[in-house]
């Protein structure tokens, strides 16, 4: 643990683009490699190919005078011939260009550093090959290229046109390195700013995510990160999520700030209640029939107070899958029946009654009877204390195809809107029953938890100020 604490950590935007320079760089070095190799390997064949061509051009001339010339082979050398060579000395490295005659005795030579013989061997003149190497008078290691073109006229050899130059000058590539260098050196520059800018885009609203985390990890639940302008789909939903639920802890936060207050009012209440009256019975305050009373209502108490702390035991078992939910055929509209009339019979005081429509055909379902029981009493319990004055509530059966529905609705005054998202937290309590109805706010939780164990589902369908209607649904099954 201690090993793992120490571990560095570093940023999203130095890790990315230190990997991504390094990456870069090496995939550069290598395209860099390779290019070396196939310009050294272009440029010293293309180079070749023009030495050829001006060799060859500079024999044609040769040949060309030798045809005008009434002499002897003194007229290798006119104005004609000087000029192309000079035109060869123009190169930026000249290569050395010897004139001899069919023998290879060099009758002229614009230099002899490279060759300082007074002839070239007849054995490398006659060579099919016109471009040959040989090693370098001056130094061993260096390699020197011969182009050779014959003067011919009329198909006789009267001469050979002979250009030396070192290897070393003709792959002198000093320009298209500074050229290549300076394109991998750009293109590493903008890849870089590239990966650089995109992942500090990217950096940004995780940074901000995890500084607001933070706060909220100090108990400050009132950070928002702001509206994300990103097109990108994963960031906006980072920000936008984060902010949802930042939202949703506050409200939790501020439901679990009322729990303890009133819990802690719901279970005081009764306890303070039925201490007084004890106390006016043992001080013989109250004597007779009275202390009969303030007994029985402290015996009521006592049993109210059971009923939530039973409640509260009940739903954090049921939470922990500890409780346990066995399911079994049952015909739909019977089951709803029955609990309907037993609620009409207890609460036929209040004057609200329930109507009942069943499905219009048996519905075999699959449901724990007495879990499905639970779960319309409490519907049912809500309905009635939602309506104020004179209602009425309405139980309705309905087959949907692959399950049935049972909708609770009422005529009561409705769920206000700020308050639809949290009926179903644990401990939440609308600020219309708060005050009226004491509870700690479990029933809907703990009727959801159950509809669910039996592979079905509870739901709020509509709220109004004319009245709520709940959808209770179950899993059906399908009888031959």
């Amino acid at each position: 643990m201690l090993r793992k604490n120490k571990e560095r950590r570093i940023s999203l935007l130095r890790y990315w683009t230190t990997r991504y320079a390094i990456t870069l760089a090496i995939g550069l070095l290598v395209l860099a490699m390779l290019s070396v190799v196939w310009i050294r390997h272009t440029t010293l064949e293309n180079r070749l190919d023009v030495s050829e061509f001006l060799a060859a051009e500079l024999a044609s001339r040769i040949a060309g005078n030798q045809q005008e010339a009434a002499g002897g082979q003194e007229t290798y050398l006119d104005d004609d011939m000087i000029e192309a060579r000079d035109e060869l000395m123009k190169m930026e490295s000249p290569p050395s260009i010897f004139i001899t005659d069919a023998n290879g005795v060099i009758l002229s030579a614009s230099e002899q550093e490279l060759y300082n013989r007074d002839s070239f061997p007849a054995v490398i003149l006659k060579k099919d090959n016109d471009v040959q190497t040989f090693p370098s008078i001056n130094n061993d290691n260096a390699l020197v290229y011969l182009i050779k073109k014959p003067i011919t006229v009329d198909d006789v050899t009267f001469g050979w046109v002979v250009m030396l130059q070192p290897e070393d000058e003709f792959a002198d590539l000093n320009d298209e390195y500074r050229l290549l260098a300076l394109l991998i050196l750009g293109s590493g520059i903008l890849g870089w700013a590239a990966i650089y800018i995109l992942s500090r885009r990217l950096a940004r609203p995780i940074s901000a995510a995890a500084a607001a985390a933070k706060e909220i990890r100090n108990g400050n639940y009132g950070v928002s990160l702001m509206p994300s302008k990103a097109k990108e789909q994963e960031v906006y939903d980072l920000v936008t999520s984060f902010n949802d639920m930042a939202v949703r802890l506050e409200q939790l936060e501020s439901i679990r700030a009322e729990l303890l207050a009133g819990v802690t009012h719901e279970l005081k209440t009764p306890v303070t209640s039925i201490s007084g009256l004890l106390q006016a019975v043992k001080d013989d305050v109250v004597t007779g029939e009275d202390a009969k009373e303030f007994i029985t209502i402290s015996l009521n108490e006592t049993e109210r107070m059971q009923t939530m702390i039973n409640d509260l035991l009940e739903f954090n078992t049921f939470a922990a899958n500890a409780l346990p939910v066995s399911t079994a055929p049952h015909e739909l509209n019977a089951l709803t029946r029955d609990i309907v009339h037993e609620w009409n019979l207890a609460r036929n005081a209040d004057s609200i009654p329930v109507h009942f429509h069943p499905g219009g055909h048996d519905l075999i379902v699959l449901t724990d009877p007495v879990r499905f029981r639970q779960i319309m009493m409490n519907l049912l319990n809500n309905a009635a204390h939602a309506i104020e004055g004179t209602g009425q509530m309405t139980v309705t059966v309905i087959d949907d195809g692959d399950g049935a529905s049972i909708h609770v609705s009422d005529t009561g005054i409705g769920i206000p809107e700020s308050e639809q998202t949290l009926i179903f937290e644990r401990f939440y309590r609308g600020e219309n029953k708060k005050y009226k109805v004491r509870g700690l706010g479990l029933g809907l939780p703990f009727s959801e938890l159950l509809a669910r164990a039996m592979d079905g589902d509870l739901e709020l369908k509509e709220t109004s100020p004319s009245g709520t209607t709940f959808t209770l649904k179950v899993k059906k099954v399908n009888v031959p």
